[in-house]
């Protein structure tokens, strides 16, 4: 579906930070903070990173039970239940990164609470955190209270173009993109790799080359490559979120962001540390955007090959550690 009728301006905000391993009451504050910071600003919808509440890549270590015990369910668990007091009390829309333990297993989910009571989550489809994690079988679009229609894809779901062309052909008008990137030992030779530590340990001495190392070709410059065709091809807002700092073994680049539906940056961060960023979506831009014309423009008797097999795909995690 596509929409007929276009969203209204709105205020958004994106958050950076370093989350805790494993201390979901230190990472609630943490948001608790950067939301009653957005409130102040008029914020209506916040997007915090991939799997903020639990930390990330630490997971991939854990024991099974503890992976399991990390997990919780949606939306009856903890932090579930914060988040929706938080929008209530604020009448703002907030997104969050956690491990969700649904009935079959275990996901890295991104739950977004509504100040009307209402919830949706979106399960990645392209998973490789730890053996046990199970992926998502769906694209997650849905109204808000504000008068915009929202999709969500998490980080790796990012990267594969399919995702955020059916994201949009669902009716979405704004893409929250959290992730926990940057700094990867990407198996390219010109792809990511590891920021050095070093580097990072000096920022307060040298500002200036740490912002170089997080904004080049490890960090930033990286994202640069693809992302903002995401939002352009596709006619949407994106909302970049990501994690910034030591992630165990990975040093995570920030770089939040909020882009145009031209791909135009509009507002981001270079900080060397937990930052927000506030901008506001302009909606008369969307309808006539350049994706926006050619989602209309498109042939879709011509694409059956899509969603054909070719033969040569992979699980995603062969495919993020080369095995």
């Amino acid at each position: 579906m596509l929409n007929s009728e276009f969203m209204r301006d709105i205020r958004v905000a994106t958050v950076q930070f370093q989350p805790v391993p494993g201390d979901k009451a230190h990472n609630l504050g943490r948001i608790r903070h950067f939301v009653t910071e957005a409130a102040r600003s008029r914020v209506e919808l916040i997007a915090f990173p991939e799997m903020c509440l639990t930390g990330y890549w630490h997971v991939r270590k854990l024991s099974r039970a503890a992976f399991h015990e990390l997990a919780e369910p949606v939306p009856g668990g903890q932090c579930t239940r914060e988040l929706l007091e938080l929008s209530r009390e604020h009448g703002m829309t907030i997104g969050a990164g956690l491990l969700e333990r649904g009935s079959d297993g275990v996901y890295n989910s991104y739950v977004v609470a509504m100040p009307d009571g209402k919830w949706a989550v979106h399960r990645k489809l392209h998973v490789f955190e730890h053996p046990d994690i199970r992926a998502g079988d769906r694209y997650t679009v849905f109204d808000t209270p504000h008068g915009c229609r929202l999709g969500v894809l998490i980080c790796y779901d990012n990267n594969i173009v399919e995702n955020a062309r059916a994201t949009a052909l669902l009716g979405a008008e704004v893409l929250l993109a959290p992730h926990q990137t940057g700094g990867c030992n990407s198996v390219s030779p010109r792809g990511m790799k590891p920021i050095d530590p070093a580097v990072w340990a000096r920022r307060d001495e040298d500002p200036a080359a740490c912002e170089a190392e997080l904004c080049g070709p490890k960090g930033r410059g990286w994202l640069m490559r693809w992302l903002p065709s995401r939002a352009h091809d596709n006619g949407m807002f994106l909302v970049f979120s990501n994690g910034i700092g030591p992630d165990d073994n990975e040093i995570r680049t920030g770089n939040a962001m909020v882009l145009d539906p031209y791909g135009e940056i509009i507002a981001e961060t270079r900080a060397l540390g937990d930052d927000m960023v506030v901008a506001d979506l302009d909606a008369s831009i969307l309808p006539t955007s350049s994706g926006r014309r050619w989602l209309r423009a498109r042939r879709p008797e011509l694409y059956g090959s899509l969603a054909q097999p070719t033969g040569q795909e992979q699980e995603t995690r062969r495919v993020r550690f080369g095995e």
